[in-house]
């Protein structure tokens, strides 16, 4: 075991066993670096991401390579969900210096923990038309040893370009004028034919579809309403949707929304599920509740603490390393042996089940996306629309239950404050959209254990709870302005749904301590951690203003 098992994050105590010396990020490791003056390797990667237990398997778990690299680095590995203050600044640098980013994150840095050279996935031996990592990091290390000044200037020089980037904020004046570039820029990327904006891949961006879905409320410009209902059908029609135990995957690999990466993340459906739950509120589109009811239900199958209140953090894509949504796909034969023939024959023609299925790694697998709508399927088939949607939800039912027979991707069930908060919301929104009162008493359950083992006088909310259920967290986790900020908006809205003054305190705590300890004065605008301390690239401030991938935390504290 390496210095990785006590650890709490799932991430890292997954590589406890692996025979490289991983360190977890912290100042011990970069004074080692600094005392056998060795570069550091640093590797920022996430439970729920493919690639990065591939990269795992690969090399990580080589013993000759770890044996490589426990001689010539100190070694670090960092969960992204757990420090995303840490991934921010080493995504930034990487991509400054090669133009692009992801996981799992592969950087070289000084001991000072300055970036020098960096990467995503690197293969073993050279596969996919990538260098080899092991020969690649024979060259970096050549590099500091033989040319140090040359590593220490592109250091500098990075760092330099860093602070520059990592103020995304700038000074100007605020008019109505504003609202209409921004809709105006949304409609140029929009896809007219398929929804949603850009082209492969294709994310959900529930807060631009929201922003359109107020602007149509306020102007009445048809295109508006067009843009965003296309993208919430779309998205709803989509293999991206899980047809048959709900919430939504990451993203689409496609343009037309149908394969997935399989990986479920709270953030995403926590934006999504107020997203569906205020459309159906403002259209009443019976679509729009289905796919509300379908995010609520999965989490209530899959994520929630029914005891204690709280929303796990994430769901796999896969359950081994050479499998990819397994658990989500079916054959022809899978399907047809758990339906009868009525139900099989509307199945098929309704969820596009066919021999040539989406999925490269299997060509057989299908993934599951609405091809015919029930009105289609009544005139193809020549029965009534009652016994359509009877045959659907048999059918849906029955493969649900045979699917929950396999083996189901890993649940990370580390509760994050500013996640739980935002899924929190979102259920108070479906409650009161869907009229789903369980909804909302579960909601404030979580709040409720939010403050009770997070809130620390002085401090605010940590970004995540102690997993024994102490107030106070483990020394390597951080405060964050996203924790304070979510944490606050979910209790203005829980004091919104149940007039309790306590709500609407709590909400004013966090917010006098955003502005004590986040605010620049100088400035404007929040601070995304309360000091630059720490190893590294931390001492570096960021002002973070983009959605990236969950609300702009400065946008959240100035709603707030």
């Amino acid at each position: 075991m390496n210095r990785l098992g006590s650890e709490q994050s799932a991430y890292l105590t997954s590589a406890a066993h692996q025979p490289v010396h991983w360190n977890p990020w912290g100042e011990e490791a970069f004074a080692a670096a600094r005392a056998a003056d060795k570069p550091i390797l640093l590797d920022v990667g996430a439970v729920w991401c493919h690639w990065c237990h591939v990269m795992d398997g690969e090399s990580y778990e080589d013993s000759d390579l770890a044996a490589w690299l426990n001689e010539h680095f100190v070694c670090v590995k960092v969960d992204r969900d757990e420090r995303p203050d840490v991934d921010a600044r080493y995504q930034r640098a990487v991509q400054a210096l090669t133009g692009q980013g992801g996981w799992p994150l592969t950087a070289i840095l000084t001991p000072e923990g300055a970036v020098f050279y960096g990467g995503t996935y690197f293969p073993p031996d050279g596969k996919y038309g990538r260098p080899g990592f092991r020969s690649v990091l024979e060259r970096v290390l050549e590099m500091y040893r033989e040319q140090r000044d040359k590593v220490e200037a592109t250091a500098r020089e990075l760092r330099g370009h860093l602070e520059t980037m990592l103020s995304e904020g700038a000074a100007g004046e605020l008019s109505p004028q504003l609202l209409k570039q921004a809709a105006d820029k949304m409609a140029r990327a929009f896809d007219f034919r398929y929804g949603g904006f850009g082209t492969q891949p294709k994310f959900p961006h529930p807060s631009a579809v929201e922003f359109l879905i107020a602007r149509w409320w306020d102007t009445g410009e048809p295109w508006l309403r067009e843009i965003a209902e296309k993208t919430l059908k779309g998205m709803a029609r989509g293999g991206v949707y899980d047809q048959i135990g709900g919430g939504f995957h990451r993203y689409s690999v496609d343009e037309r929304w149908i394969v997935p990466h399989f990986e479920k993340m709270s953030y995403d459906n926590a934006e999504l599920l107020k997203c569906y739950a205020h459309a159906y509120a403002t259209f009443g589109t019976p679509l729009y509740r289905e796919v509300a009811e379908g995010i609520v239900a999965w989490n209530l199958a899959v994520m929630c603490d029914r005891e204690r209140g709280g929303f796990a953090a994430s769901q796999d894509a896969d359950v081994g390393l050479h499998d990819d949504g397994d658990y989500f796909t079916w054959t022809t034969d899978e399907a047809h042996a758990v339906l009868s023939v009525e139900e099989w024959d509307v199945a098929r023609r309704r969820w596009d089940i066919y021999p040539d299925g989406e999925m490269h790694h299997d060509p057989q697998k299908n993934v599951l996306w609405v091809a015919r709508s029930v009105a289609a399927l009544v005139d193809e088939l020549d029965v009534e629309e009652s016994k359509v949607r009877e045959l659907l939800a048999g059918a849906k039912a029955k493969l649900g239950a045979a699917r929950e027979g396999r083996p189901a991707p890993f649940v990370d069930r580390t509760v994050y404050v500013n996640w739980n908060a935002m899924m929190a919301e979102a259920f108070l929104d479906a409650g009161a959209a869907l009229g789903r009162e369980d909804c909302a008493r579960f909601a404030l359950k979580t709040l409720e254990r939010l403050w009770d083992e997070g809130f620390v006088p002085g401090h605010g909310m940590p970004h995540r709870l102690d997993a024994a259920g102490t107030r106070h967290p483990t020394p390597n986790t951080p405060f964050l302005l996203d924790d304070q900020a979510q944490a606050a908006s979910a209790f203005l809205a829980a004091h919104e749904h149940t007039g309790d003054g306590r709500w609407l305190d709590r909400a004013r705590e966090l917010a006098e301590m955003m502005h004590a300890f986040y605010w620049d004065a100088e400035h404007g605008g929040f601070f995304d951690t309360p000091g630059a301390s720490g190893a590294g690239f931390l001492t570096a401030r960021a002002k973070p203003i983009q959605d990236a991938p969950t609300s702009s935390p400065n946008a959240t504290a100035a709603l707030v």
